[in-house]
């Protein structure tokens, strides 16, 4: 019997959710599975994977062959490493304490990484946040300067009539030329 180590897919239409299982190759996809060692969740942004370390590293001692994506994943956590390093181990070429310190800073390494990339992408929302922010303050400003530009308009679309009126007393209050050439020769 071969054994792969595949994923299995659940959750819903548009949101898939997937267990990594050690299974017959001749099984359905979603069918019976020997064990299940993990689970991923593509959803998330990075995406969320929680794996047994040690039940992944069995199997693949025991000849199991991962198909793409699940290799993948195994790559991801370290078991591919994990189970390289301990054919080195059985080999000879190196000590089971030299093979965990390399894993353990791989796997430090890697974690530096993981957060780096979330702290970035907090960052960048921070940054989309901000800006759609200052858009919206900026068309706000525009919207209340627009329409004080029309409240103005309407007040002068309205006073005019009266400011014609007041123009007009004050011209017929004002003495004209001739009044003020009568005034000075008399």
């Amino acid at each position: 019997m071969s054994v792969k180590i595949r994923l299995q897919r659940h959750g819903k239409k548009g949101k898939p959710f997937y267990w990594v299982v050690a299974a017959d190759a001749r099984s359905k996809r979603d069918g019976k599975y020997l064990e299940k060692i993990g689970t991923y969740n593509p959803n998330t942004n990075p995406a969320t994977i929680d794996l047994n370390l040690d039940a992944a590293v069995k199997w693949l001692h025991n000849g199991a062959q991962p198909t793409d994506t699940a290799k993948a994943i195994l790559s991801y956590k370290g078991a591919l490493l994990k189970h390289h390093l301990d054919g080195g181990i059985r080999k000879g070429a190196l000590t089971q304490e030299q093979a965990d310190t390399k894993l353990a800073d791989w796997l430090d390494a890697k974690s530096g990484k993981v957060d780096a990339k979330k702290d970035g992408l907090t960052k960048e929302q921070a940054d989309v946040k901000a800006k759609a922010f200052k858009a919206e303050q900026d068309v706000n400003a525009k919207r209340l300067a627009a329409a004080a530009q029309a409240e103005a308009d309407a007040i002068a679309a309205a006073n005019p009539a009266v400011e014609e009126e007041a123009a007009e007393v004050e011209v017929d209050e004002a003495p004209t030329e001739e009044e003020n050439n009568e005034t000075t020769e008399a």
